[in-house]
């Protein structure tokens, strides 16, 4: 197997991979014989018939369909570690040369995390707080406490609108996809729960399919901005979580089912906290 890498416009890595006739027949000849060992003809104990004789009802394309499935992950693994690569997410496989007694030819997409230009955010984020700071002076009208307080706490929003115009990033299109496809995925599972098609949703909210996916796309672009920022800024500044911090979290589970569900995703507990520190981080500047 050999692979050639070529790193897109937009951060999207293409490998290229080339495997061996030789290695695809291999395979092919396991797959035969599993089917063999497996197959059940007259007059025959099971997987004792003749290999012609099975062979000969063998559906090739359904052989060779199970000649990917075990060789894909193989080689995938095999041409991320040649190619010193780390992807973060699922590749979108392409079968482009698939000759019986030639070599075949896989193009596999994929994306390591972006780089991310954090620019100033302290200063964009102190700004932003300042700005909440002034006052103007309405003759005849002094403010409240309960105002004053509302004007210098920042919101939520604003401090991620902070931090995404401070930020520079190019989102690998393969990542935006997976994103929306996440969100459709869901779309579809809550349109379900009420009973409604996906285009009776729509209908009934005014949207398009079209006009749905362009909503998502922005959608996944800003929560992939801040993800990636809120991570850098965190190991910027050395913000960590303790096993204490996980612990307190599981102990707030409300049943026994709840607990164990947090305790096999520690990792995931672990980020939300870290991206959580970082926003508090943000707001004390």
């Amino acid at each position: 197997m050999t692979s050639a890498l070529n790193k897109l416009s937009d951060g999207t890595l293409e490998l290229t991979i080339t495997v061996p006739w030789s290695e695809i027949s291999k395979q092919y000849e396991d797959v035969v014989a599993s089917i063999v060992s497996k197959s059940e003809v007259p007059g025959f104990r099971k997987g004792k018939a003749p290999r012609k004789l099975v062979e000969e009802k063998v559906d090739k394309n359904q052989a060779y369909e199970e000649v990917l499935k075990e060789l894909i992950p193989k080689i995938y693994s095999q041409a991320v570690s040649e190619q010193k690569i780390r992807p973060i997410v699922t590749p979108k496989i392409e079968l482009t040369e698939a000759s019986e007694g030639k070599d075949w030819i896989i193009r596999a997409l994929t994306c390591e995390k972006p780089a991310v230009v954090l620019g100033d955010y302290k200063k964009t984020v102190g700004e932003m707080k300042a700005a909440k700071h002034k006052k103007i002076w309405v003759p005849g009208k002094e403010p409240q406490e309960s105002d004053k307080e509302k004007e210098t706490k920042p919101t939520l929003d604003e401090i991620l609108k902070a931090v995404l115009d401070s930020v520079t990033v190019t989102i690998p299109s393969l990542l935006t996809e997976h994103e929306v496809n996440r969100l459709l995925s869901d779309l579809i599972d809550q349109t379900k729960k009420l009973g409604l098609t996906v285009e009776q949703y729509l209908a009934s909210t005014n949207r398009t399919a079209d006009g749905i996916r362009h909503e998502y796309e922005q959608q996944s672009k800003r929560t992939l901005t801040l993800e990636f920022a809120l991570e850098d800024i965190a190991d910027k500044e050395g913000i960590f979580v303790s096993d204490d911090d996980i612990a307190t979290v599981i102990k707030t589970a409300k049943s026994d089912d709840e607990r164990k569900t947090l305790e096999n995703q520690r990792y995931y507990v672990a980020s939300i906290l870290r991206r959580q520190k970082t926003i508090d981080y943000l707001a004390s500047l």
